[in-house]
């Protein structure tokens, strides 16, 4: 990524006079809720029953699993299973069906077939595949690649059923003058290259305090800076594989989620905890160049990457479905979050900006530099990405 010089420097917000704002995203809200807030109340209680799902999926070995859905604008969850669904996961259902609405649908295929299936095409693509995820319904897979005839014809023998989607070219991507103790959201280089890119979450680990970004914007030994020179730490651990990285530096866990085209007043928002990623959800961004943009809808979860010389593990692909900017170029290592739903001014973290879709191209928000490239469409590292990289970290709530 290219450096990106900033055009303005807002003054920096210290958590001891940060101010706070409920995050309430334009346009028309999905579903037909009377609010956003409305929305992500109804997302939270699938995302708990999701999770008790996928807990326990994870503790009991049950093989015909497929995926799940949370389908917030349709007020239920959606469980697939290749299968009869064993008698304890019949059971959970009928525990959660007393909260939220829960369906149980026919898989063709098991998520560890389809795994299985992704490792071998991965393998035997010959550089043709860009990505490859699993379709969340368990009917097969979802590939891209740059040359749609070869990436199709490298596809041909797969042993399930293959979508071949073209054009989709995944490309890595403060707000502007920050102050320790640093926040989620702000803008950052390294010292030598001037790579541009964003803070992510304030975590901790071994009695120390990190800030969480991507690791493509850096590396280990690098010094990280705000745009004004300022030190934020030392690039320390990174794990190119999950895009996550850990830079050491003072942090408290707010993020920030105004418009970067704003002076003043700027404001933040206490993180509260994490959340896992779950297709369906509606989520925001809030890299330091874009700003904080929301209505983004997970598409796909357990996604591949495959870059020139290396390859991405367990990304998500989030989509703004306005066909509008939902990430661009200095947003990598931004914050992906969704609101607390009580009043949404508290967030909780989902995970950090990875990569963007150059293959569809919008007008960027923010700052928009000469040259800069947004997009529409982007896949971010989910906070399971950051707790399998570096075992131990917990997110800094604020």
């Amino acid at each position: 990524m290219s450096a990106i010089q900033a055009t303005a420097a807002p003054a920096p917000a210290s958590p001891e006079n940060a101010i706070t704002r409920a995050i309430e995203p334009a346009g028309e809200v999905p579903g037909g809720f009377a609010s956003w807030k409305d929305l992500v109340a109804t997302q939270e209680k699938l995302v708990k029953a999701a999770d008790r799902v996928t807990a326990a999926v994870r503790t009991q070995g049950d093989i015909g699993f497929a995926g799940i859905i949370a389908a917030p604008e349709n007020r239920e969850l959606r469980v697939y299973w290749k299968g009869d669904t064993p008698e304890r996961i019949d059971d959970l259902v009928g525990r959660l069906r007393r909260d939220v609405p829960v369906s149980v649908l026919p898989a063709a295929y098991s998520a560890r077939e389809l795994e299985s299936e992704m490792n071998r095409l991965g393998r035997t693509s010959g550089g043709a595949i860009t990505s490859i995820a699993p379709n969340v319904d368990g009917s097969g897979l979802t590939v891209s690649g740059a040359a749609y005839g070869l990436t199709r014809s490298r596809v041909a023998g797969s042993a399930v059923p293959v979508t071949v989607e073209a054009g989709v070219t995944p490309t890595p991507a403060s707000r502007w003058d920050d102050a320790a103790p640093w926040l989620g959201g702000a803008a950052w280089r390294t010292t030598g290259t001037g790579r541009g890119c964003s803070t992510g979450f304030a975590v901790t680990a071994g009695g120390t305090s990190w800030m969480l970004s991507a690791a493509h914007c850096g590396s280990i030994g690098q010094t990280a800076t705000d745009p004004t020179g300022q030190v934020i730490g030392p690039i320390t651990y990174a794990n190119t594989s999950r895009d996550v990285m850990l830079i050491r530096a003072s942090t408290a866990g707010r993020v920030y989620n105004n418009n970067p085209g704003t002076v003043s007043p700027e404001f933040s928002n206490p993180v509260v905890g994490t959340s896992a990623s779950y297709v369906g959800m509606w989520l925001c961004t809030s890299g330091a160049y874009s700003g904080t943009v929301c209505l983004c809808q997970v598409k796909m979860t357990n996604v591949t990457i495959y870059l020139a010389e290396s390859a991405l593990y367990g990304l998500a692909l989030l989509e703004n479905p306005t066909r509008k900017n939902a990430a661009g170029q200095g947003d990598s290592g931004g914050p992906v979050e969704t609101p607390e739903p009580s009043g949404t001014t508290r967030q909780y973290a989902v995970g950090v900006i990875s990569l963007i879709d150059t293959g569809a191209q919008v007008p960027c928000t923010g700052y928009v530099p000469t040259g800069r490239v947004c997009s529409w469409r982007l896949y971010y590292a989910p906070w399971s990405n950051a707790t399998a990289a570096f075992p131990g970290i917990a997110i800094a709530t604020g």
